[in-house]
């Protein structure tokens, strides 16, 4: 491994141990982009957009589009894009979530998005998000935050009360996988956003809060991420669907030169569908997208020149589940990004899109992957399809090959979010025409 491969995956680990919640993810994205002399842009202002300039915008706290206007290829000549997703399956407490059973203090939670839910058994879990709150002087504002140390469990039923528990455990997602806090003696049980307001000042000693209205939290896994195996091939980590694609995106773009115009977008609610405000079915990159191309006809110059590259984790095969994937379309990890394709356009690759993406590897020295689902079963999708039908723009769905995709825990290749990350900047480097010509 080489020296900066290394320091990119050690990074990538602080990235993501910090990265909790899409809110945390856009603000550790924010403080890179700043420090590289990026300027934040609000979408109820102005925008004085000049060649060269070097701009982000963020929407809800969990969403966000960073670009640079390049100083030979211009925006309405073609932008180089990459789309990624801040969101992760997860446990969101509930707005009225306090229980107490039998002494214990526990929290209701609701399942967000297509978790796999056995693994969240017998884990040290702590708490983040955004909370809304009612300051002293009457106004609303809203903070976030993140409780850091361990402060929960849901300790799984012991096998001596459940025989069967190898065989046929089923979970109930509203009865069994509710985290236990405390113990509690008194009979009246703690009041939650008392407990948050307390942590709010602790976090924000200056906000002067006088009420907890709302918030949006989640549980999350304190296990930090780690470079595991006997030669340090896998990363192992929550979240890597699909902080590792924001990430890599992230770097892609702060190292490229800047002649030609290029856009990260990283979107929140993929995995519930992407019909949100800061969702890829909304209006974010298209209205961005309209302030780039300057109005008029420019905007379809802009989307017929333009690519994206949709970037989220591809399935690798599992040496103990080899039969889950096609003969010819098993990605191994570590053996270079994946092509994701599916003829029922639920991944938006097309030919061109990944013909281009193809030589590009190839100047790299990548090797390149291709996955397609078994034809007898089901295939999941990303924000590449609906970045396509809502823009106009050609689009490519790759991403990292990975195991156990949507656990508490997942685990990738230490070789491949680096390959991708230098494809993706020679993407943004590439100042040849974007679709295919005669």
């Amino acid at each position: 491994m080489s020296t900066q491969q290394e320091q990119f995956n050690e990074q990538l680990c602080e990235f993501i141990g910090a990265a909790t919640t899409p809110f945390h993810a856009v603000e550790q994205m924010a403080l890179r982009l700043d420090a590289a002399g990026f300027t934040p842009l609000l979408e109820d202002a102005s925008w004085d957009l000049q060649s060269g300039g070097r701009h982000y915008v963020i929407r809800n706290g969990s969403s966000i589009v960073a670009f640079v206007i390049g100083t030979e290829v211009a925006p309405d000549q073609g932008i180089r894009m990459v789309g990624a997703h801040t969101d992760s399956p997860c446990l969101m407490v509930k707005p009225v979530p306090e229980k107490l059973r039998h002494g214990y203090f526990q929290l209701g939670v609701e399942v967000y998005g297509g978790a796999l839910l056995n693994p969240w058994f017998d884990r040290d879990l702590s708490l983040a998000g955004r909370v809304s709150y009612q300051c002293q002087d009457g106004h609303l504002r809203s903070g976030l935050v993140d409780f850091r140390e361990p402060l929960a469990s849901i300790p799984s039923l012991a096998i001596h009360l459940d025989r069967e528990a190898n065989k046929s455990r089923s979970i109930n997602p509203q009865r069994d996988i509710l985290p236990i806090l405390c113990q509690v003696k008194d009979p009246e049980k703690p009041e939650f956003r008392e407990l948050l307001k307390t942590r709010l000042l602790h976090e924000q000693p200056d906000c002067a809060v006088n009420k907890v209205l709302d918030y949006e939290l989640c549980f999350y896994d304190t296990q930090k991420p780690a470079l595991i195996g006997l030669n340090g091939d896998f990363l192992a980590s929550a979240r890597l669907d699909n902080l590792l694609s924001c990430y890599t995106g992230l770097q892609a773009l702060l190292h490229s030169d800047g002649a030609c115009s290029a856009l990260l977008v990283c979107n929140d609610h993929e995995e519930v569908g992407s019909l949100s405000a800061a969702g890829a079915q909304g209006t974010l990159l298209p209205s961005v997208l309209q302030r780039l191309a300057a109005g008029g006809d420019r905007y379809a110059a802009l989307a017929e020149r333009s690519m994206m590259i949709s970037a989220d984790n591809a399935h690798g095969i599992h040496p103990n589940y080899a039969d889950r994937h096609d003969d010819n379309h098993g990605p191994l990890l570590n053996n270079g990004p994946v092509i994701k394709i599916n003829a029922n356009q639920r991944y938006a690759s097309n030919s061109e899109t990944s013909g281009l993406f193809r030589i590009l590897a190839e100047a790299e020295g990548v090797a390149v992957q291709s996955f397609v689902v078994r034809t007898d079963m089901g295939c999941g999708s990303t924000i590449g399809p609906i970045t396509a039908g809502e823009t106009g723009i050609r689009t490519l769905d790759i991403g990292v090959p990975t195991f156990a995709m949507h656990s508490i825990r997942e685990l990738a290749g230490t070789q491949d979010a680096w390959d991708l990350c230098r494809v993706l900047r020679r993407f943004y480097d590439y100042s040849g025409p974007l679709a295919a010509s005669c």
